[in-house]
């Protein structure tokens, strides 16, 4: 993976016929075709989005993005983040994989 020094990341991807490529959450995501040919979908969007070489999408919404490779083909993702589960009502900054206390040590 290469970075820069912004916070940006950027990575290349290299899909054989017929694979798929999931991103979690796409916004704020890009993707570009460098070669071959490949298909985006993203949840709930009755799009068709077929990228050729050179060709780029870019995701605004928090929707799972799949990028599918209709031939052998490389992409370009940048600024992909860790997908955040959002949190619960009432569960302010705690993390729901954090299990409460009860004043007992696992020792």
């Amino acid at each position: 993976m290469r970075t820069s020094s912004n916070t940006s990341s950027r990575f290349d991807v290299s899909l054989p016929k017929r694979s798929v490529f999931a991103v979690t959450d796409g916004a704020g995501v890009g993707i570009e075709c460098r070669s071959g040919s490949v298909w985006v979908t993203l949840d709930r969007d009755p799009r068709d989005i077929v990228l050729a070489p050179g060709d780029r999408f870019e995701g605004t919404e928090h929707r799972r993005v799949l990028v599918s490779a209709l031939e052998p083909s490389c992409i370009t993702v940048s600024d992909a983040q860790p997908a955040a589960m959002p949190l619960p009502k009432g569960m302010g900054t705690r993390s729901p994989w954090r299990l409460p206390s009860h004043g007992l040590s696992p020792a």
